[in-house]
């Protein structure tokens, strides 16, 4: 007997939502080093980075706990990313979207959040601090914000202990030797640490910084060319967590890596995955052949146009 279809009418966004996580992880085999590196797609989320599991995860719970109406605006700082996922996962849940970012952000990324729908409001000093810092003041001056505070949010980090760092372990061929990844709030570094070393405490986990402002190896914050970490301080999400060591990748080779990924796998990623991946290549060549090392291609490319990484074509 067939069955009947359902007569419940799907919630708005729910689509949209049910379309983020689940990434593939795919070997990637580098000829000359001789060395295979494990790589989870996060740039093929609905709107291209890792940061929609944050953003549906965070809108997912606030709703769970009536904190958002049709009056709330969701407000967050951002480099880009968690903007762009923000303004999509507000416009398919159909709630208002504010992005706070930084006026040195990439003119790709401010087009595709207002393309979102979502109001973009501009700062002109570096880092993140002054975007937080503005989001707060604005918060507290009209109750009609809600802020995701994606840098101290602890669901930031549980969604990637039990949901990325879960996938990651379902798909890699064996035990997990190395773990890669750079940070912005810290919330995947910090949430597949967890994961990883409850399961196999052998694993290690390594940070990558950028070389111009590796501030975990205690130097100072500076300049560099990778959109979207190290934005000039250590994340609270950070604390306490199991950090085996870091590693320093220059802009310069993050930036070789990314053009590797573009044109010898055809893997259409941003900057911070090159970086990812020459910190992983570096390290897996320290281990033997059969080593299985680990790291996030975490967003596409097409929000780098006007950066360094396409500087090349500028003029034509």
């Amino acid at each position: 007997m067939t069955k009947p279809h359902s007569t419940l009418a799907p919630k708005r966004g729910d689509a949209v939502l049910g379309l983020i996580g689940n990434t593939p992880l795919i070997p990637l085999h580098f000829e000359a080093e001789n060395r295979t590196i494990w790589a989870k797609c996060e740039f093929l989320n609905p709107s291209g980075s890792i940061k929609d599991r944050l953003a549906r995860t965070i809108v997912l719970d606030a709703e769970s706990r009536g904190v958002l109406n049709s009056e709330t605006i969701i407000l967050e700082c951002t480099s880009g990313n968690t903007g762009i996922a923000f303004a999509m996962v507000g416009a398919a849940r159909g709630y208002k979207v504010a992005i706070v970012m930084s006026r040195r952000a990439s003119g790709e990324r401010r087009k595709i959040i207002r393309h979102f729908g979502a109001e973009l409001i501009l700062f002109d000093k570096p880092g993140y601090q002054a975007g937080i810092e503005l989001t707060l003041s604005m918060a507290r001056a009209d109750t009609k914000y809600f802020l995701p505070r994606q840098f101290e949010n602890p669901l930031n980090a549980e969604d990637h202990e039990h949901e990325t760092a879960i996938e990651i372990l379902r798909d890699a061929p064996g035990p997990i030797d190395l773990f890669v990844t750079g940070y912005g709030t810290g919330g995947t570094l910090s949430g597949c640490s967890r994961a990883l070393k409850r399961v196999r405490p052998e694993t290690r986990i390594i940070a990558m910084e950028p070389a111009e402002s590796a501030l975990l190896a205690g130097e100072e914050a500076c300049c560099h060319w990778i959109e979207g970490i190290a934005g000039g301080f250590i994340p609270p999400l950070l604390r306490g967590v199991a950090i085996d060591g870091t590693c320093k990748v220059s802009s310069m080779e993050a930036m070789e890596m990314t053009l590797r990924l573009n044109r010898e796998f055809g893997l259409l990623v941003g900057s911070s995955s090159g970086a990812n991946m020459a910190v992983a290549l570096k390290q897996a060549l320290e281990l033997g052949t059969n080593a299985t090392v680990v790291t996030i291609l975490c967003d596409r490319a097409e929000r780098y146009f006007s950066t360094r990484l396409f500087d090349s074509y500028q003029d034509e």
